[in-house]
C-alpha cells in the first residue's frame, strides 16, 4: 500500500468492498449464430454495447403487483431514489401483467389499472432525476384467455398435457422457445420502447421452467437435429447433449431478436436478459448482465454473492455487472413480503460490491408492509456514493484465478461419485477464502494469453469435463511459467463429459490413470513423509507439525507416476472403524503418493488425485484447508500481494486504484461486516 491515505483506506475495508476483479474480456466482443430450425436466427448481428451501460453505479428495482396501480405512492419511490443515490431503475412494464395502457392484444392490462399509467409515471420521474431507465417483463405466464387463443403458446410436459403454473394454477406457463416469445413478446416490447423509449428491456423468468413437448418444440428440434426431444436426463445420451446445445442456441436466437427489434426503435437500447443462456454467450454478447442471486438461503455462506459476481466477470471483464439483492427472505418458502434482519442485507451486498457487482436492490410490491429494510438500503447506498470513486476499477491484484467450468456443471454426472460435483468447487472457493487468498475465477471459454497469463496460478477444482483445446491452452499456459493445482478427475472427460481413456492431462501432470475411482472409502487416512534423503518434511506439510497423519477424503482415482516424485503424502487404506476392537491399520505404511508436485521449466503443476476439496466442503476439516493453502502457496512461490492477521474467516481482496494498492478485509462472523 503505497500512497492511498490511511483514512481511505479505512473507510474502505469498515465498509467491505472497494475490490474489483475484473478480467480482460474485449468489451466488443461479439458473435454471429444460426440456430437450425427458426428462421428469426438468419443473419442475426453480434450485439455491440451501448454506450450507457457503464454508467449507473447504483440501481433501484420496484416490482409491481397487480392491485397496486391506484393504490401505492409513485413518488415515495422517486423521493426514495433521489435519498439514495441511485441513478437507474428497473420498473415493472408488461408481460404478466401490463402496467400501462397497452393496445397489444391479449396483453393483460392490471384489473387496477383504470385510466391510470404507473409505469409511465415512474419512467417520467426517474427521468427527472437524471436516472437511466429500463423496463421489466415477464413472460412465463398468461391467462386463461391467452391459452384459449393460442393452446400453441403454452408449455407441454412429457405426457402431453398443458401446463399449469406451479404457484398459482390460475395461470398457465408459456413455452419460451415457440411464437409466445418470438412474436407475442416482440410486439410486446415494440410497444414499450416506442412509447416510452427505455434505455434497455429486462426480461425475468425468460428461459423456460424446465423441456417443453409443446408442437413447436417437437418439430423446431427435430428439424435441427433429425432427433426427437429427449426422454432421458442423462447428459451422456445423445438426445440430451443434443438439446441441451439446441436450447442454449434457440434462447441466444430470442436475445438476439428481442434486442434487435428493440434498437431499431432505439439505437442506444438493448434487450438484457436475467440470466443468460449460459455465461459464454454472456462473454460473447452482453454488454451489461445481472446477477440475480438475491440473498442467503439456508445454511449458504455469505461469499456466496461473491462467487457469483466473480463468475460473471470472468466472462464480462470490464463490463458492468449488477448485483441484485432481496431486502426479503429467500427460502423455498417464499415469503415474498417479508423483511430480513439489517445484517443479512448488508453482509450480502457487501460481497457483492468487493467482487466487482453494482448494487441492486428489488422490492416486491409498490405497498410497503414492513418498512424496516428502507433505512438500510439507505446506508448501503449512501456508503457506495461516498466511495464510488473506488468502485470503478479495471482490474484486481489477484494471482490466483479458479477454473470455471460450465461443461462439467453440465455434462459430468452419473456415477455416485459425480453426484455432488458441485462441492468441489465449493469446497475449493471456501479454502481460498479462509486461505486469505484475493482470487479471481476464469472461464474456461477464455483461456487464451491474454485472459489467463495475469494470473500466476490457475485452480481446477475437479475440472472435469475439458476439450482437446483447452487441455492444450493449460499445458501451454504451464510452458509459459503458469503454475495449475488440480484435482480428482481433471481433465479426464471432454467437453461432452465423454471419459477419456487416460486423463487430458496426463502428460503434465506426470501421471496414468490406473483403474476406476475407489470409495466411498471409511478410515482411510493420509501419512505424512519426511524426505528420506533431508529427513525434513515438504513445505506442504507446514502447520501439520506433530501430525504423524491425517484423514484422507471419500474418493481416489487410482493413478501411476510416470517419472520420480517427492512423496509428502501416501495413502493408509480403509480398515475396519467396527466393532472398536477391529479399529486399527491392516496396511500402516504403502508407497502410493497422493500428491505429485512437479516443476516444469518456469511452471509449476500440483495434482491431487482425490476429492480434497469436496472433502472439505462436507467435512470442514482444518488440516485439509491447511493442505489445500500450502499447496496453492507452493505453486505459487512468491510473496503474496496482502497478508492479514486476526482471528476469523476473512475475505480478502484487492484492486489497484490512480497509483495506490488497497484491499477490502472482510470478517464473516455471522452478523458482522457492514457498508457503513
Amino acid at each position: 500500500m503505497n500512497d492511498m491515505s490511511r483514512r481511505d483506506f479505512l473507510a474502505l475495508s469498515a465498509g467491505a468492498a472497494g475490490a474489483l476483479p475484473l478480467g480482460s474480456p474485449s468489451d466488443a466482443a461479439c458473435t454471429q449464430a444460426h440456430v437450425p430450425g427458426t428462421s428469426a436466427t438468419t443473419d442475426l448481428p453480434g450485439l455491440v454495447a451501448p454506450g450507457w451501460c457503464d454508467r449507473p453505479m447504483r440501481w433501484a428495482q420496484l416490482t409491481l403487483v397487480e392491485n397496486d396501480p391506484g393504490r401505492f405512492d409513485p413518488q415515495f419511490w422517486l423521493d426514495y431514489f433521489r435519498r439514495i443515490h441511485a441513478d437507474a431503475a428497473c420498473l415493472s412494464a408488461g408481460g404478466i401483467v401490463a402496467y400501462y395502457p397497452t393496445a397489444v392484444p391479449l396483453h393483460h392490462r392490471s384489473a387496477w389499472l383504470g385510466t391510470s399509467d404507473p409505469f409511465g409515471t415512474l419512467v417520467e420521474g426517474s427521468r427527472r432525476l437524471g436516472m437511466h431507465v429500463i423496463a421489466r417483463t415477464d413472460p412465463h405466464a398468461v391467462r386463461d384467455e391467452v391459452q384459449r387463443a393460442h393452446p400453441d403458446w403454452i408449455a407441454v410436459t412429457a405426457d402431453g398435457n398443458p401446463r399449469r403454473h406451479w404457484a398459482n394454477p390460475e395461470l398457465w406457463v408459456t413455452c419460451a422457445l415457440g411464437p409466445y416469445n418470438f412474436e407475442f413478446m416482440t410486439a410486446v416490447h415494440r410497444e414499450i420502447a416506442t412509447r416510452y423509449r427505455v434505455d434497455g428491456i429486462f426480461s425475468n423468468r425468460w428461459a423456460g421452467h424446465g423441456q417443453c413437448w409443446c408442437e413447436h418444440c417437437r418439430e423446431n428440434f427435430r428439424a435441427a437435429t433429425a432427433l426427437d426431444l429427449p426422454t432421458s436426463q442423462d447428459p451422456k445420451d445423445r438426445a440430451r447433449r443434443e438439446y441441451i446445445e439446441w436450447n442454449r442456441e434457440r434462447l441466444t436466437a430470442l436475445w438476439k431478436h428481442w434486442d434487435m427489434e428493440i434498437r431499431k426503435i432505439n439505437p442506444e437500447a438493448c434487450f438484457i436478459p436475467n440470466g443468460p443462456p449460459d455465461l459464454r454467450s454472456a462473454g460473447e454478447l452482453a454488454p451489461i448482465q445481472f446477477a440475480d442471486h438475491q440473498a442467503r438461503r439456508g445454511l449458504t455462506p455469505p461469499w456466496a454473492n461473491a462467487r457469483r459476481a466473480k463468475e460473471y466477470r470472468s466472462v464480462m471483464g470490464r463490463r458492468p455487472v449488477g448485483g441484485i439483492f432481496s431486502v426479503g427472505l429467500e427460502e423455498p418458502w417464499r415469503w415474498k413480503d417479508s423483511v430480513q434482519a439489517d445484517a443479512e442485507v448488508r453482509i450480502w451486498a457487501a460481497e457483492g460490491t468487493a467482487a466487482g457487482m453494482r448494487p441492486w436492490f428489488t422490492k416486491f410490491s409498490g405497498v410497503l408492509y414492513d418498512r424496516r429494510w428502507l433505512d438500510t438500503v439507505e446506508r448501503i447506498y449512501a456508503w457506495h456514493h461516498r466511495n464510488e470513486k473506488y468502485l470503478r476499477n479495471e482490474r484486481s491484484l489477484a494471482r490466483v484465478a479458479m477454473l470455471l467450468s460450465e461443461q462439467t456443471t453440465t455434462f459430468y454426472g452419473g456415477a455416485p461419485h459425480q453426484e455432488r460435483h458441485g462441492d468441489h468447487p465449493a469446497g475449493m472457493y471456501h479454502a481460498l477464502v479462509e486461505a486469505r487468498m484475493p482470487f479471481d475465477m476464469a472461464h474456461e471459454a477464455y483461456l487464451t494469453p491474454e485472459r489467463i497469463d495475469r494470473y500466476r496460478v490457475l485452480v481446477l477444482a475437479n475440472a472435469a469435463a475439458l476439450s482437446d483445446e483447452q487441455c492444450a491452452a493449460l499445458t501451454s499456459y504451464v510452458a509459459r511459467g503458469g503454475r495449475i493445482v488440480a484435482t480428482f478427475e481433471t481433465s479426464l472427460y471432454d467437453e461432452f463429459g465423454r471419459r477419456r481413456g487416460d486423463l487430458g492431462l496426463a502428460e503434465l501432470f506426470g501421471v496414468s490413470v490406473a483403474g476406476e475411482v475407489e470409495g466411498p472409502m471409511r478410515n482411510s487416512y493420509l501419512s505424512l513423509e519426511a524426505d528420506s534423503a533431508t529427513g525434513r518434511r515438504h513445505a506442504i506439510l507446514d502447520g501439520l507439525e506433530g501430525a504423524p497423519r491425517i484423514i484422507n477424503g471419500v474418493w481416489r482415482l487410482p493413478v501411476v507416476p510416470r517419472g520420480a516424485f517427492p512423496s509428502p503424502l501416501t495413502l493408509i487404506p480403509s480398515y475396519p472403524d467396527l466393532p472398536m476392537e477391529d479399529v486399527y491399520p491392516r496396511v500402516p505404511h504403502t508407497d502410493t503418493r497422493e500428491l505429485y508436485l512437479r516443476d516444469l521449466g518456469r511452471g509449476r503443476v500440483a495434482y491431487v488425485p482425490w476429492d480434497i476439496d469436496r472433502t472439505f466442503w462436507e467435512v470442514m476439516s482444518p488440516d485439509h484447508g491447511r493442505l489445500l493453502r500450502n499447496v496453492i502457496t507452493w505453486a505459487m512461490n512468491e510473496r503474496p500481494i496482502v497478508e492479514v492477521d486476526g482471528r476469523g474467516v476473512i475475505d480478502v481482496t484487492g484492486a489497484p486504484e490512480g497509483g495506490a494498492d488497497f484491499v477490502a478485509v472482510f470478517p464473516k462472523r455471522r452478523g458482522e461486516g457492514s457498508l457503513a
